[in-house]
């Protein structure tokens, strides 16, 4: 009599060959990327033990992930001060008003240094908003130069002189012009984010105006003559034709203006001393402490993940808005 328990050499081969097909299905998406890093982490390890600086040894992947929990160990802290100094504020306030109801109370904003998390945040909004400023010029300058060639003619010179300007360049044009134009006692943005965002908006106005162009004028003479035949206005003919045929291409340049974007942010932040991570691995490169590389390396991990979080994400909304799947690049 058999043992159930014995697995036939029909049942072995059909087991063998399922793991086969699991190892093909899951190995080029899950599998290698993983042995990519955790060899990466590996030479990081092998190469940060034989390094000294003047700070002391390189960090590693382990001492990066101390300093990357002390960070947000530190934020809690702040949140904490936070929410008792406007507890105690609060309560005093209420005395007061129990005392007298008709005294002037006054609420006093919280002052602490920003965190690191809060940094994080502040440069998501800053490149956010120069990329929406160049997006406003781009897109609409860039279906004129599709739809016109003598506008396209007439501009490309000015599109290849300012394209390879480096951040650093615009950087203190952008500065005197801010502190020479935006002048009020009680403005509502701080002159340095205006000085990151602009700058940013210079660098990343040029690949969605050149990719937009691009789209536009690729776009097929048959839904050209389709919009002649139907007499569309100049407006509509935009809005049904040109917009939908060139959105991938739109889109591509976004794309690419985003990553650009927030490249050169970092180097506006620390040179414009506009908070953000820019100026916070500034910061922590001036302070010179024995912490001070952990936190640096922890920053420059951080902005990499959130340039490919953000390429990721303009790519969902491409497939999301794009009529054409296959003009998605990946």
């Amino acid at each position: 009599m058999s043992n159930p328990n014995i697995a036939t050499p029909i049942q072995q081969t059909l087991k063998a060959a399922r793991s086969s097909a699991l190892i093909k299905r899951w190995a080029p998406p899950v599998i290698l990327p993983l042995l990519g890093i955790l060899l990466f982490l590996l030479c990081w390890q092998g190469m940060a033990n034989n390094i000294q600086t003047s700070l002391g040894q390189f960090p590693g992947p382990l001492q990066v992930s101390e300093q990357f929990g002390g960070l947000v160990s530190a934020h809690m802290r702040e949140r904490e001060k936070a929410a008792a100094f406007h507890e105690r504020q609060e309560k005093r306030n209420a005395e007061i008003l129990a005392k007298n109801p008709d005294a002037e109370v006054r609420t006093r904003p919280y002052t602490g240094k920003p965190t690191f998390v809060q940094q994080i945040f502040t440069s998501l909004y800053t490149v956010m908003a120069g990329f929406l400023i160049a997006s406003l010029i781009a897109i609409p300058l860039g279906i004129l130069c599709g739809l016109s060639k003598s506008t396209y003619t007439a501009i490309n010179p000015l599109i290849q002189v300012f394209k390879p300007v480096s951040p650093l360049a615009w950087l203190p044009l952008v500065t005197m012009l801010v502190s020479a134009l935006y002048v009020s006692e009680d403005p509502l943005f701080a002159k340095s984010f205006l000085t990151s965002a602009f700058t940013v908006a210079l660098c990343c106005l040029w690949p969605t105006v050149i990719n937009t162009t691009v789209g536009v004028a690729s776009i097929d003479q048959d839904l050209n003559n389709v919009s002649k035949v139907l007499r569309l206005s100049p407006l509509t003919h935009v809005r049904r034709i040109v917009l939908p045929a060139a959105l991938p291409m739109i889109f591509t340049g976004l794309r690419l203006s985003l990553g650009t974007g927030w490249m050169v942010l970092i180097a506006a932040e620390m040179l414009a001393q506009n908070p953000g991570l820019g100026k916070f691995i500034w910061d922590e490169f001036q302070n010179g402490s024995s912490n001070s590389l952990g936190r640096i390396m922890v920053a420059v991990i951080v902005i990499g993940l959130i340039g490919f979080a953000l390429d990721r994400l303009m790519l969902l909304l491409q497939r999301l808005f794009s009529w054409d799947r296959n003009a998605v690049l990946r």
